[in-house]
């Protein structure tokens, strides 16, 4: 056995105490947009244009990071929230992100709105190999990792979700006459698609008619009108909030009195059912994913409480009633997981393993039986939702989790 003398000990502690700091800056590695003290994400927003009603979601997820970085941040360094205004225009968005990843040295792009404006860059930050992280579209593009894997979406996708109407409305209407509306851009049509594969063989008899609609339409009365008098009793109503409510608002006006689905990206209650009035609202079905804050049944939960008190301390004068609040609490969360468990190893490659790594991950705000799973060749992070009604004052949850991931 060999001997070791006390020189020998102090000589080997006094190298190892030299060392020590070499190896653990070693053991950090940064990427652009990250230092001792901060991580740098970029973000576009529609703050301003025909889908503002957008940016409460951008104002949401500032205010997630000033609670993060007042709790000592991630890992000890602050999040450095960079989000411009696109106003919903592609050329404008890519003009932004080329200034985030180019002149901002971001370290990812996350929760850029819009499945336009997510189109558009989405070949760029693959190519520079920066993260677009939980893009804020439920197109079914985000999830391609083997042709992009940089990116990666987070709700359900829209195809989904159109699916599971159609069959609960072969379930309940077996004889129904069915009417979409739907924006003309890749999101409606991800929606349309989805739509007429939940019918299957039986598409042309339960689909009727369906009209398309531009987002810098100032009404969409006339397609509403051409809906009525296809003679549908079901109405599959895609829209962004403020032309969801004026689709509402028509359907009432005319004494038009289908079943009508409303799709979750304008099942706000302050974005699209107050304007749209209550009244005129009442019995409309969605799918949801995230817990409803007007209600009551989460009175009590502590996913409720703290994102309630998140609000009252960060977001003060914020509509506890818009939904794009518990959105952005819930998909800051999630990026927040992903950060910590980076570490000191804040590569752009790491953090996309794991994005890709999520197992039954439960984050706040997420509905009882709703958990996050990805792997390196799953970007669909949620794939459940359950159905909710509307009865004039708050959405009203019925039947059991629907699920479309595999088991």
């Amino acid at each position: 056995m060999a001997k070791i003398n006390r020189r020998t000990l102090v000589a080997s502690a006094s190298a190892f105490a030299l060392a020590t700091p070499s190896i653990v800056r070693a053991q950090k590695k940064y990427d652009p947009g990250v230092s001792d003290k901060e991580i740098k994400l970029g973000h576009t927003n529609p703050y301003s244009g025909p889908l503002s009603a957008y940016g409460v979601i951008g104002k949401g997820i500032t205010a997630y990071w000033n609670m993060v970085n007042d709790q000592g941040g991630i890992n000890g360094r602050k999040v450095n929230f960079i989000t411009y205004d696109d106003g919903f225009q592609p050329p404008k968005t890519v003009e932004m992100v080329r200034k985030l990843v180019e002149d901002d040295q971001v370290f990812a792009i996350y929760q850029l709105l819009g499945t336009p404006t997510n189109t558009v860059v989405q070949k760029y930050l693959n190519q520079k190999k920066v993260p677009q992280l939980f893009v804020a579209t439920g197109a079914s593009k985000w999830g391609m990792p083997k042709e992009f894997p940089w990116t990666m979406g987070w709700q359900p996708d829209y195809a989904t979700e159109a699916t599971i109407y159609a069959k609960h409305i072969m379930a309940n209407h077996p004889n129904a006459k069915v009417a979409m509306l739907y924006q003309n851009d890749d999101s409606g049509k991800d929606y349309l698609h989805g739509f007429q594969a939940g019918f299957g063989t039986a598409k042309d008899k339960f689909l009727i008619k369906t009209v398309s609609y531009e987002v810098t339409d100032p009404t969409v009365d006339s397609q509403i009108i051409q809906l009525k008098d296809s003679g549908a009793d079901v109405f599959f109503n895609h829209a962004a909030p403020k032309a969801a409510a004026q689709a509402i608002r028509k359907v009432a006006d005319l004494d038009w009195k289908p079943a009508h689905y409303l799709a979750n990206v304008a099942a706000s209650i302050a974005s699209t059912l107050k304007p749209a009035g209550f009244e005129n609202s009442k019995d409309i079905i969605t799918a949801a994913y995230l817990k409803d804050a007007t209600d009551p049944q989460w009175a009590n939960a502590p996913d409720f409480l703290e994102w309630k008190a998140w609000m009252e301390k960060y977001s003060p004068q914020g509509n506890l009633a818009d939904s794009s609040y518990t959105y952005a609490y819930a998909v800051s969360s999630t990026m927040r997981h992903c950060l910590t468990a980076c570490g000191d190893e804040l590569t752009r490659a790491n953090l996309m393993k794991q994005a890709a790594s999520m197992k039954n991950l439960v984050v706040p705000i997420l509905l009882p039986g709703i958990k996050i799973n990805t792997s390196p060749t799953d970007f669909y992070p949620i794939q459940a939702v359950q159905l909710a009604r509307f009865d004039g004052e708050t959405w009203k949850l019925f039947g059991d989790v629907l699920s479309n991931e595999s088991s």
